[in-house]
């Protein structure tokens, strides 16, 4: 190794030891993370854009709604600051997202680009930025419950060097480089269910073999990235118009293939709800109940393997993603495999 590079890795390092993003949480708080600043509401811009931005408050009204979920054992999460954002992206990245112009290219809204710079940095990035806080203190809490979730993040078309698909920060790259030296993990597995091809992973890890990436996406939409392709270990095509049975089908074998092939000590589940029918973006016909099974799947794996798991909410393009969402936690939680009746005196 180069001593440039072996440089580069002390302040990497150095960066991770002294964040602040990773801190005890009370055991009487249950690992699901979410902030009231999550949600963006922008001047109403935000509606000239499919994905509902709203959706990650509603899930958790939903679960105390339920009786499921006390609002007081939510763990929230602090913002990743600029120094935990370089851990992964470059200052040239970061700077670039200081023009309107930049972030309403990654955000598919293009009135942004008129917005004074300190607006869009306040109303769209400081949301995202708190989302990625939770991403990243939710493998710790995977590690220290089994497992967590967080009910935003999974912004799997963002990249070290470039943002797309209204993803401007790489949580998922980062949360997984604060496990390797925080949490001495060697060993993590993504497995990305959004409909959409999680490019920007995949190019983050490419040829990095403590990563194992299983990404299972309709390879006729967005972002039709061929190069990141290169770099999935397992891929599972599925084609638009794809239905409940034949899609869960496939996620068994993939789930079977992956078991043999990598032994993970910590797995990224990117959980997108744009499979749904009716998603005007994922085009797959997979039912509510279609989506709690391959959430209830995807948790057995890991429970089958005791290997700690963290659900990222990611994608998903109609008002009915939430409540999808919440359900399919409820199921989770029926079926033994999260526990989420904390304290109500937390």
């Amino acid at each position: 190794m180069s001593s440039s590079s072996s440089s580069k890795d002390d302040v990497q390092r150095n960066r991770i030891i002294s964040s602040k993003l990773y801190f005890d949480v009370s055991v009487s708080k249950v690992p699901l993370i979410y902030s009231e600043s999550y949600d963006i509401a922008f001047l109403g811009l935000e509606k000239l854009h499919p994905f509902d931005s709203s959706k990650w408050g509603r899930i958790c009204r939903f679960l105390t709604s339920f009786g499921v979920l006390d609002k007081k054992c939510i763990v929230e999460p602090l913002e990743a600051s600029k120094d935990d954002l370089l851990v992964v992206h470059s200052e040239s990245y970061l700077s670039s997202l200081k023009e309107s112009s930049n972030v309403a290219r990654i955000t598919e809204v293009a009135p942004v680009a008129l917005v004074p710079n300190f607006l869009v940095q306040q109303k769209v990035l400081f949301p995202f930025r708190k989302q990625v806080g939770g991403t990243i203190l939710a493998a710790k809490l995977a590690k220290e419950r089994g497992w967590a979730i967080n009910v935003g993040g999974g912004f799997h078309h963002c990249s070290a060097e470039n943002g797309g698909g209204f993803c401007a920060y790489a949580d998922i790259s980062l949360c997984i480089h604060f496990a390797f030296v925080r949490l001495n993990v060697s060993r993590v597995m993504i497995i990305d269910l959004d409909a959409h091809q999680g490019n920007g992973h995949e190019m983050d890890f490419a040829n990095d073999r403590r990563v194992y990436i299983l990404d299972m996406y309709n390879p006729g939409i967005y972002p039709l990235d061929y190069e990141a392709r290169n770099y999935i270990n397992q891929k599972v095509e599925v084609k638009s118009g794809t239905l409940t049975e034949e899609y869960l089908q496939k996620l068994d074998e993939a789930l079977e293939v992956a078991r043999h092939r990598f032994d993970p000590e910590l797995i990224v589940y990117n959980a997108g709800t744009d499979i749904l029918e009716g998603d005007p973006l994922g085009r797959l016909q997979i039912s509510p109940e279609g989506v709690a099974l391959r959430d209830e799947k995807v948790f057995r794996f890991a429970r089958e393997k005791n290997i700690p798991i963290i659900m990222l909410t990611s994608g998903g393009y109609m008002k009915s993603s939430a409540k999808v969402i919440a359900d399919s936690i409820v199921n989770l939680s029926k079926k033994c495999l999260i526990e989420i009746k904390g304290s109500p005196n937390a």
